[in-house]
């Protein structure tokens, strides 16, 4: 009688897997790619600052362009480590499993985290990327490139997220809990979103109506994209932890808000202006524009300036990866720019839409605000559009900022003080780079206008 049969069975310990479930690595994905957006030395030094949504009355370098390179490296790292890296690993596990609702969403993550690298940084590693010790020296794609393939990745991701196809762990879901029609939602809309961040060098309007007339989009804010979470540290929302757990007070809000939403450049009167900011010692709502190096001051301190609003500092506050508002927003810039059909007649809808959803973010009345200044324009609604997204973004750091840079509206001024003349264009790359992967590093870096500085637009600025 044979004494090894099926011993290989009978050697595994049940409690040392040799694989998990592809569905277990997609909560901390979530969570990375959520902080590392809404960390406040992150997406708020350098995103919410640069779009001047806040401005900071002590601590402010980054307000005035001097970046830390350890945030520019943290988010380089997170963004491939924790979220990319991780869903390439989801991905091939869920292969394995024959797991096609698994491998549809670890697909929108992975263009997600690449998208989002891009926007910031320019060309990156991409089509080489993530081969661990097999190369250590990955070429750096073009945006161009970068932006084909996360597309490529979108398309595959919506053609899998069929709930025909199998189920999604709700507990593992933190984002969706388990609903397979919102991930394709969610990949229908980033693609959309994409799309329209590439438009003016790469204008594809057959694409972007055909997920207009594919009914896939967000229809709304019940479908958009958002981590929510709990209410306390640290599994709070990273500004709640900075600013209140943390007690680090200097992140206020900017001037550039309060003056378009109290009337005095022009707009009516905003019902979200209590929302985002505090009154002041004063009790009247007050902002600091960007820079100045020599704060707390007389006229800028912790007292006399506004704190962010309560609302904002909530720990529960949402990470937004891609809101129904924005993309009305985008739906607008897009019927106006007849890359889908509908013309003024639909941009104006959109346009409105976005607004009215924008005041339901913040739980707030729009009352009589669709009028005057804000009511849609054929000749300005361009401006008119990109300046209610910008406000409407507010404190999505780094999205504000990234489409700032796209449109260029609202008129901002640079900052006061700043170490440059101009508004960023972009993060450079981690100094780390420089001696990890020289050659690709420098021919990445001969690719840009003026070199590795902030100031160089990225491809799709052009």
């Amino acid at each position: 009688m044979s004494c090894d049969k099926d011993f290989d069975e009978l050697n595994q310990n049940p409690n040392n897997p040799t694989s998990v479930p592809s569905e277990l690595l997609l909560g901390n994905m979530l969570r990375a790619t959520g902080d590392v957006m809404y960390s406040t030395f992150n997406g708020g030094d350098m995103g919410a600052c640069w779009a001047q949504h806040f401005a900071k009355v002590q601590y402010n370098d980054e307000e005035r362009y001097i970046p830390r390179e350890s945030a520019i490296g943290n988010v380089w790292a997170a963004l491939y480590e924790f979220v990319a890296a991780d869903a390439k690993v989801m991905y091939n596990l869920a292969v394995t499993e024959d797991n096609e609702i698994s491998q549809g969403v670890a697909l929108t993550m992975q263009a997600y985290a690449f998208l989002l690298l891009t926007d910031l940084y320019g060309d990156i590693p991409f089509t080489e990327a993530l081969q661990g010790a097999d190369n250590i020296s990955p070429v750096y794609d073009s945006q161009q490139t970068v932006y084909n393939g996360c597309l490529s990745l979108l398309d595959e991701a919506m053609a899998k997220l069929n709930p025909a196809n199998g189920e999604l762990n709700s507990s593992q879901d933190i984002l969706y809990g388990g609903d397979v029609s919102k991930w394709k939602k969610f990949a229908a809309s980033l693609k959309f979103r994409a799309l329209m961040r590439i438009s003016a060098v790469d204008a594809r309007a057959s694409e972007m109506q055909a997920l207009v007339n594919s009914g896939l989009l967000f229809a709304s804010s019940d479908d958009e994209a958002k981590l929510v979470y709990l209410s306390s540290a640290p599994n709070a929302n990273p500004i709640y932890e900075s600013v209140v757990f943390g007690t680090r007070n200097e992140w206020k809000i900017n001037s550039a808000v309060v003056e378009r939403m109290d009337g005095t450049l022009g707009f009516p009167n905003d019902n979200r202006l209590p929302v985002v900011a505090q009154p002041n010692e004063d009790d009247v709502y007050r902002g600091k524009p960007s820079g100045i190096q020599d704060v707390p001051s007389v006229e800028y301190s912790y007292a006399n300036v506004s704190a962010l609003g309560e609302f904002y500092l909530r720990p529960e506050l949402p990470a937004v990866f891609l809101s129904y508002t924005e993309l009305q927003f985008l739906l607008a810039e897009a019927a106006k720019k007849s890359y889908i059909s509908g013309g003024d007649a639909a941009a104006a809808a959109y346009y409105q839409a976005g607004i009215a959803s924008s005041f339901a973010d913040n739980e707030v009345s729009m009352g009589t605000y669709y009028s005057g200044a804000v009511a849609y324009t054929s000749a300005s609604a361009l401006e008119q559009i990109a300046t209610q997204k910008w406000l409407a973004l507010y404190s999505q750091g780094f999205e504000a900022w990234i489409e700032w840079r796209r449109t260029g509206y609202p008129n901002l001024t640079p900052a006061i003080d700043g170490a440059i003349n101009e508004i960023p264009s972009r993060l450079t790359y981690p100094v780390i780079e420089q001696s990890l992967n020289a050659a690709n590093y420098n021919a990445a870096v001969s690719n840009l206008p003026g070199g590795d500085k902030l100031t160089s637009p990225v491809w799709w600025m052009n």
